[in-house]
């Protein structure tokens, strides 16, 4: 498929509640963490990137990454992961954008921003690592 098929789109992770003081970042193409970031206390942290789509859609970009033919995902590292060795927590969270709505995509295909917003903090106040998104479009 060729570059001229594809449509650049915003999209926003936000992450909710993290636990203060944990690194978190979002994975790169070599698995390597990228610009990670720390809440002091608690307050939201947010992750913005760039991912192309084409007609299908199929997604591609530097942190896409895929499971199966259409599986699609985005990685959030967080602690060791994210590059801090001293950390207790080494844990990603698989964030889909593979069955984002097709509406979505067309207010993101018109200058829009994808939102993915994400719960940080599991029950025993601890990184979360299963995934829990909702998705909205923001001007």
């Amino acid at each position: 498929m060729s570059r001229q098929d594809q449509t650049d789109i915003r999209m926003r992770i936000l992450i909710s509640e993290p636990v203060p003081g944990v690194l978190h970042s979002l994975q790169g193409k070599d698995d390597l963490p990228l610009d990670p970031e720390c809440s002091e206390s608690g307050e939201p942290l947010a992750f913005d990137f760039t991912v192309r789509v084409a007609p299908g859609p199929k997604f591609f970009g530097e942190q896409v990454r895929r499971e199966g033919p259409e599986r699609r995902f985005v990685y959030i590292r967080i602690g060791q992961l994210a590059g801090d060795p001293a950390s207790p927590w080494s844990r990603r969270m698989k964030i889909d954008i593979h069955d984002l709505a097709p509406d979505l995509l067309d207010s993101a295909r018109n200058g829009g921003v994808i939102e993915m917003c994400v719960n940080g903090t599991g029950k025993e106040v601890r990184p979360h690592a299963r995934r829990c998104r909702r998705s909205r479009g923001v001007s």
